[in-house]
């Protein structure tokens, strides 16, 4: 058992003894690189992948450097009389086509320098006009394609550094055709088992995925997809069918020794099995191609010897040798023969389904799927054929396949082999044929005949037309064609000594050529054994051939070889060549392409009724939160009745209403909610029109309104109509008052109703005629109702105005008091309509009547009786009339108060009755405002001639008297009040004794220059007034424009290198321009927003040289300019994409390297590929779709409705920045640069917002709260820690109880000496609403406490600013009062000898004074503490018509009387006197000027509308063209 157990370990030992050491790598020898470098160990890159070819002549370039020869023939030219000739003419030597291809294979092996270069360079080759192949139209404008070929990057220098061009394989034979130019493709082709290579049969596998073969379109179908591509170390093996079996055979031959080596060493690894084949298949290749193919090729010349290796011998490829190496093409036969083993000659199937004897030439290049080359079967035929056949005839001639139909790109789908090899000549810089022959030892040609005395004799014309192209100068005869015809039976003396010499070298100086006994590959048996494999060898073992089936010698077919060829191939026999095609890249895509930039323009639009659609829901939203309260208040909800919809015109949306017949006879429409939209008297009506449709449902019923616009209605059914019909018969008739039902289709129906619009210009007329009858004013300017239908004009004339029309002619409500005592009392026929010559009547006297008239008239509208007297009720019921215009600006019991103050200033408080001239005498004092009162109607616009001046309508203004001595006008004073001088004193206060007359010519007349000069003094003014804004928007757009022109000019001449020019260079020049000035614009934007940081910088020097005001306003412009900017940039690209996507992928690949590569497929990628598929198109895409949101909404009219549709796009800006960092990342056409400008203002953007963040967190408790009418909330709050503000500060407030962290601006109301702080906020949108509502009683009680604030402020605006100047004046308009609430308790008790300011003027803008009557408050607060005069106040009520309108006159007439008596304002209560109309701006500032003359600054403070704000800023802007006094402005932004 022991002696078993012994034994049986023993044999263990051994067979693993054996194992390990059958495992151990047989691969004893240095492997070679795929990518040939260190093949030389002392110059690394000889021979390696990228190498240079090596110029064995200077270079010969126009410039020396890289510019081809210029006045050289045409490549098309040349080609026609050096190859033009017939074929189908066999070999001398009887070479046979597989010796041909073999040759293509050999020199694919060695050289690949075809491939585009970077950046793409063209030297398109002009066809001649008439090219029978090419220009058959006769156009003359027909180009050959050629791109120039890559070079090194550091070449083309200078002289002494021409351009090189570089190999892209390596220079040796070390089958780098057969397992690729790099590690990685033989890892691609290689299966990692068995040493094999992939194979599908006895197949390569077929490509597509790797990117690995060359993929240029079949010129036959235009196939371009490197699917169907055979898979195989050489990039071009799939050029034609005939290279690709080369290649197979080759393949094949790998996979046959690695099984072999498999078979007899099992245990070895895919490694090794690979190795040893891969070194055996090189090293017969070697063999084949030096010892075999190459003497017959060059005539049974032989290289030397092999003497060993050279280490000291470059075997880089030369560019002689490229044009050399060509030569083989004239042997190039136009089709080729395919068969079997029985020397059976198939039929081969063509592309359109034919056959033919052999597989034509020029239909075989670039094929996907050929039927004649399915299997490998189809590939040993194709083998057999070729070995069979015999070349063409060694000499000048070219078949047509390879000179008029050679494969080209799919935008020219043919070109000319021969006329490409000569421009290639040209872009290599080859040297003339002369300079080789010189070079090369042979004996120079000095007559053109002696090229080839040969041919010259059969065929002397050739040589007469090439000297008449070349000038008859021998010596600029280039290297190819020289070279090609001087060659006789074989490749002549120039290009055979290139052949050999390049090939010489490749062998000696290869240190792991096979017959190098010192790199360890073989022993002497292993090499004499490749030294007698000859390539029927190789085909015997990979192919179905026997010995009998194929010759020994296959480069020849001598006779007695097995299977001759039928007959020499004549293209006659075989298809046609597919003729020339062309095509343009973007067919297919225009539509496409327009349809998408349109939609990306359409972005706004898009974004512009999103908005327009939350608008409206937050309008609808908050009307329901409106009627909600009106609903909490007690409204009466309306009556129901029918439902129908009413048509209110064409084009307009039916509007659902509901239908009710009251018991007056009154037939009413509601739309759901509130009062009444429309009230019909049915029982005034003499007889009822009825209209109904009787098509189209039978829905629709016309109500003739006479008098006014008719009532369409659209019932849900006909039985819904039939019933409101029944209604109207049953309730609005009786025997006094018919109805009449009348049926018409549809259409006539609608067209023959009167809608509210046509109602509304027939009673326009109306008036426009009746002011035309008054004011004399000429018909055509009156308007003309021709436009509408016969019966309508008849109607516009004989029109009679309702007491609704006559109410809205005069801007007054209907239940008015003035307009009903003047509708009776013109309403003659008392019909309750007043007729055209009723109208006149009335209208005449108000017009045209004196002071007199007018007085009678508004006397005689409450005399009902007519007796001459009024009693005192009827007297105060006239007064209450004038002062109810002001439409509530007075409460009931202050207008009694104003009615028993007039009373008694006239003393008629005692007097039963009351007469005209009473009434008249009441008005003496204003007999001059009452001439020229009139009635403002609508149609007064056409009375352009009477209309007053702005300066005559202000309230303070008067023409004063001529002065004998001045001669001109003057500001004089009121008769009553002296209201000039309320510049300078108010009611109640002691006078000055000093009162400078305003407008004195004699002070003007220093300032009248001629117009040159005044514009000059302007301009001067102008650049001092604005000179910050200047100095910061040069500078700002100064850097933009710069860095736009930098990167214009660098893309348009500085970056040839890149290959932008060639392409787009407008496109390029745009999108970067624009792109580098929107890299400064975007993030420097950020600093106009750093609102806590300019408030720091407000109180330091900065303040004098940046514009701190304006930073919402810059904000504004540089966003616009980026906006724009943004759209330059994308149309640039869009003009980009468009070249990029009709550029040939050769030129993409060079434009970005990173993300294209160029395979030779030549269709670029489509234009969806730009815009969807890649990161800069879909950021840029989203960007544009972020800019459209974040710009509609951050304008005016959406901020204002929908504030937090504002706040939520802005707050996008996060996500602008980081798609702008990645759109600008991705780099396709230069680094980024981006976040070079973003760092410096982000940095300090982040610390402003830390700083905001710090004060958000903090709650601030309410102390006080109160709802002050006009929707004003007033809050008073506790003042933080540490919260230091000034007068005509803002603050930012959020109140996290309205389930929102909005943060809104608001100015404080309250004085920096005040404990607390306060705002007074206006209900004018949902948050301020929400934030009324939440103080409600009712919310608190429920809350039990008040809702906290967060805070985030104070913030710096020009308001604050009011202290630095002498006089100051603040304009407030509605709730733009705010910030001089806290300025004027400021002002009064702060301590004066602390503050430049010594006069505030302050003006207050408002619809009606009960809208802030806080507002009163605070004045009366600052006039009783305002001991020394320090504030001048000015209200103007702007509800109200101008002065000069006669309703406005006698409310001024009520206001003096009522200031006369009680020394205060019958509409503010305060003593500064009240206004009406707007504030003539121009003309105060004129009398402030005068007022102050020492005064050289003044500052003027407005916050409120932007028409206000606009209008302040026009008044300062037109002051100070003047050479006087300086008006800065400073109006508060948000």
């Amino acid at each position: 058992m022991d002696l078993r157990t012994r034994i049986w370990s023993i044999l263990k030992l051994v067979v693993l003894a054996a194992i390990v050491e059958d495992s151990h790598s047989k691969v004893t020898w240095e492997v070679q690189r795929y990518d040939g470098w260190y093949n030389n160990v002392a110059y690394h890159s000889r021979g390696a992948v990228g190498s240079h070819l090596v110029r064995l002549l200077p270079a010969r370039y126009s410039d020396g450097v890289y510019q081809p020869v210029k006045q050289l023939p045409n490549p098309r030219r040349l080609s026609n009389v050096i190859s033009n000739g017939p074929s189908s003419l066999a070999s001398k030597h009887n070479r046979t086509v597989l010796s041909v291809f073999f040759g293509y294979h050999v020199v694919f092996e060695v050289l690949d320098s075809r491939q585009p270069g970077c950046p793409p360079e063209f030297m398109n080759i002009q066809v001649p006009k008439g090219d029978p192949v090419f220009d058959p139209t006769d156009t003359g404008e027909v180009n050959l394609p050629f791109q120039r070929g890559v070079w090194d990057k550091d070449s083309s220098q200078s002289p002494n550094n021409p351009r090189t061009q570089v190999n892209l394989v390596t220079a040796w034979l070390d089958g780098s055709s057969i397992y690729g130019p790099s590690s990685s493709w033989s890892d691609t082709l290689r299966k990692f088992e068995g040493g094999l290579l992939v194979s599908e049969g006895n197949m390569p596998k077929r490509g597509g995925q790797h990117l690995l073969m060359w993929s240029a379109p079949d010129p036959s179908t235009g196939d371009h997809n490197p699917h169907g591509l055979y898979e195989l170390g050489n990039a071009w093996a799939n050029e034609n069918l005939f290279t690709v079996a080369e290649g197979i055979i080759w393949f094949r031959f790998h996979n046959y020794l690695a099984s072999q080596l498999h078979e007899k060493h099992p245990t070895w690894s895919d490694e090794d099995l690979f190795q040893n084949a891969r070194k055996t298949v090189v090293a017969k290749f070697q063999n084949i191609a030096l010892y075999e193919w190459l003497p017959g090729y060059l005539g049974n010349k032989k290289l030397p010897s092999y003497p060993g290796y050279q280490k000291f011998v470059d075997p880089g490829i030369s560019p002689e040798f490229q044009a050399a190496v060509s030569y083989g093409s004239t042997m190039v036969p136009p089709g080729v023969y395919m068969r079997n083993r029985t020397c059976h000659f198939r039929d081969v199937v063509n592309v359109d389904g034919s056959s033919s004897p052999a597989l034509r030439m020029c239909n075989s290049f670039w094929k996907r799927q050929s039927p004649n080359l399915e299997s490998g079967q189809d590939v040993d035929d194709l083998i057999m054929g070729m070995a069979s056949q015999i070349a063409e005839r060694e000499d000048n001639i070219i078949v047509e396949d390879l000179r008029d139909y050679m494969y080209g790109p799919l935008r020219f789908s043919r070109s000319d082999l021969v006329a490409l090899t000569i421009q290639r000549g040209r872009d290599h810089g080859l040297p003339t044929y002369s300079q080789v022959r010189e070079a090369l030892g042979h004996a120079p040609v000095l007559a053109w005949a002696d090229i080839n005395p040969e041919l010259n004799r059969t065929h002397p014309e050739l040589f007469r037309d090439l000297a008449d192209l070349y000038g008859d100068d021998i010596s600029k005869l280039e290297l190819f064609p020289g070279g090609l015809l001087e060659s006789v039976d074989g490749p002549g003396p120039v290009f055979t000594s290139i052949i050999l010499d390049q090939f010489e070298r490749i062998r000696n100086g290869d240190r792991f050529w096979f017959e190098n006994r010192q790199n360890g590959l073989f022993n002497d048996e292993e090499i004499l054994n490749i030294r007698n494999t000859n390539f029927s060898d190789i085909l015997l073992l990979v192919t179905s051939a026997e010995s009998e089936d194929v010759q020994k010698e296959v480069f020849f077919w001598r006779d007695g070889d097995p299977c001759p060829q039928p007959a020499q191939v004549n293209a006659s026999d075989l298809q046609p060549c597919t003729k020339v095609t062309t095509l343009n890249y973007f067919d297919g895509y225009k539509v496409g392409f327009g349809v998408t930039v349109v939609a990306l323009f359409l972005f706004p639009v898009v974004s512009f009724l999103m908005a327009y659609a939350v608008a409206g829901f937050r309008n609808n939203k908050y009307k329901k939160f409106q009627r909600r309260g009106r609903a909490a208040e007690g409204a009466e909800e309306p009556p129901v009745g029918l439902t129908a919809c009413e048509w209110q015109g064409p084009k307009k949306p039916l509007r659902p209403v509901s239908v009710h017949m009251d018991e007056r006879k009154r037939l009413q429409m509601f739309d759901g909610d509130g009062p009444a939209l429309r009230c019909l008297s049915l029982g005034a009506q003499t007889s009822l029109d009825v209209l109904l449709a009787d098509d189209r449902s039978r829905r629709a019923l016309l109500l003739k309104v006479p008098k006014e616009y008719d009532l369409v209605l659209f019932f849900d059914n006909e039985f819904k109509r039939t019933e409101f019909v029944n209604h109207l018969r049953s309730e609005g008739t009786n025997s006094d008052r018919q109805m009449t039902v009348t049926e018409t289709s549809e259409k006539e129906l609608l067209r023959e109703a009167v809608t509210k619009e046509q109602r509304a210009q027939i009673v326009e007329t109306f008036i426009r005629h009746a002011f035309a009858t008054v004011l004399e004013i000429d018909r055509c300017d009156a308007g003309d109702v021709r436009s509408t239908s016969s019966r309508k004009t008849r109607e516009a004339l004989q029109c009679e105005l309702t007491g609704t029309e006559f109410a809205d002619t005069l801007g007054l409500k209907p239940d008015s008091l003035f307009v009903d005592s003047m509708f009776t009392l013109a309403d003659k026929d008392g019909n309750g309509y007043l007729s055209f010559q009723e109208f006149l009547d009335v209208i005449v006297i108000f017009m045209k009547g004196s002071p007199e008239e007018k007085s009678k008239l508004m006397f005689s509208m409450h005399d009902i009786d007519g007796n001459g007297f009024l009693s005192e009720e009827a007297f105060s019921r006239l007064l209450r009339s004038f002062i109810e215009i002001s439409s509530g600006a007075l409460s009931k019991s202050k207008a009694e108060e104003a009615i028993k103050a007039m009373l008694e200033a006239a003393g008629f408080n005692n007097k039963e009755h009351i007469t005209w001239e009473d009434f008249h005498f009441l008005l003496r004092d204003h007999e001059k405002e009452l001439q020229f009162a009139q009635l403002n109607i609508k149609g007064m616009e056409m009375q352009k001639k009477k209309k007053m001046s702005r300066d005559q309508r202000v309230s303070f203004i008067i023409p004063a008297k001529h002065s004998a001595a001045e001669g001109d006008l003057q500001l004089g004073y009121s008769s009553m009040e002296n209201e000039g001088s309320e510049l300078r004193k108010r009611h109640g206060k002691k006078p000055s004794n000093h009162h400078p007359k305003v407008y004195v010519k004699p002070k003007r007349d220093k300032y009248n220059r001629n117009p040159i000069q005044n514009k000059i003094q302007q301009f001067k003014r102008f650049v001092e007034n604005y000179r910050r804004h200047i100095v910061c928007s040069t500078i700002v757009y100064g850097i933009t424009a710069g860095l736009a022109l930098e990167r214009c000019y660098y893309y348009g001449f500085q970056a040839n290198s890149s290959g932008f020019p060639e392409t787009s260079v407008v496109g390029i020049m745009v999108s970067r321009g624009a792109a580098a000035s929107i890299s400064f614009l975007f993030p420097y934007m950020l600093l106009t927003v750093c609102r806590n940081l300019i408030t720091m910088f407000r109180e330091t020097f900065l303040n004098r040289y940046i514009p701190f005001d304006a930073a919402i306003d810059f904000h504004r412009f540089m966003a616009m300019s980026a906006i724009v900017l943004t759209v330059v940039h994308s149309l640039g690209h869009v003009v980009n994409l468009y070249i990029f996507s009709i550029s040939e992928l050769s030129i993409l690949a060079c434009l970005f390297p990173k993300i294209l590569s160029n395979n030779g497929s030549e269709l670029p990628m489509p234009w969806t590929w730009w815009f969807f598929q890649t990161v800069p198109g879909t950021t840029g895409i989203l960007l544009l779709l972020i800019f459209a949101f974040m710009y509609v909404f951050a304008s005016f009219y959406f901020r204002r409705i929908s504030f937090q549709g504002f706040w939520i796009t802005h707050n996008l800006y996060v996500l602008v920045y980081i798609l702008t960092v990645i759109h600008g990342s991705y780099a396709l056409l230069q680094e980024p640069r981006f976040y070079i400008y973003l760092i410096p203002p982000a940095l300090l953007f982040l610390l402003d917002k830390l700083i905001s963040l710090n004060r958000k967190k903090v709650e601030i408790p309410v102390v006080k709260a109160e709802l002050l009418p006009s929707g004003v909330t007033y809050l008073e709050f506790k003042r933080p820690q540490g919260f230091v503000y000034r007068s005509g500060q803002w603050v930012r407030v959020a109140c996290l109880s309205l389930a929102t962290d909005e943060y809104h601006p608001f100015t404080l109301t309250s004085a920096p000496h005040e404990k607390t702080l306060s705002l007074h906020i206006r209900a004018v949108g949902p948050w301020t609403s929400r934030l009324r509502e939440l103080y409600t009683p009712e919310s608190l009680a429920e809350l039990g406490t008040y809702p906290k604030l967060y805070l985030d402020g104070p913030f710096g605006e020009g308001h604050q600013e009011w202290t630095d100047f002498e006089v100051s004046v603040l304009v407030g308009g509605g709730i733009g009062v705010t910030p001089f609430a806290s300025i004027l308790k400021d002002l009064v008790s702060s301590n004066k000898s602390k503050i430049q300011c010594k006069k505030v003027y302050f003006i207050w803008v408002t619809r009606t004074q009960r809208q802030f009557e806080w507002v009163s408050d605070i004045i009366k607060e600052v006039e009783e503490k305002d001991t020394l005069d320090l504030v001048s106040v000015h209200t103007y009520i702007t509800q109200l018509p101008e002065k000069f309108d006669l309703r406005t006159t006698m409310l001024y007439v009520c206001e003096r009387h009522f200031q006369k008596v009680r020394n205060q304002s019958l509409f503010t209560g305060l003593r500064s006197v009240t206004h009406f109309g707007r504030p003539p701006f121009v003309p105060f500032f004129n009398s402030l000027q005068e007022v102050h003359p020492e005064v050289v600054k003044m500052g003027v403070f407005s916050c409120g509308p932007p028409g206000l704000t606009k209008n302040v800023e026009k008044a300062c802007q037109q002051m100070n063209k003047r050479d006087q006094t300086h008006f800065i402005h400073h109006y508060e932004n948000f």
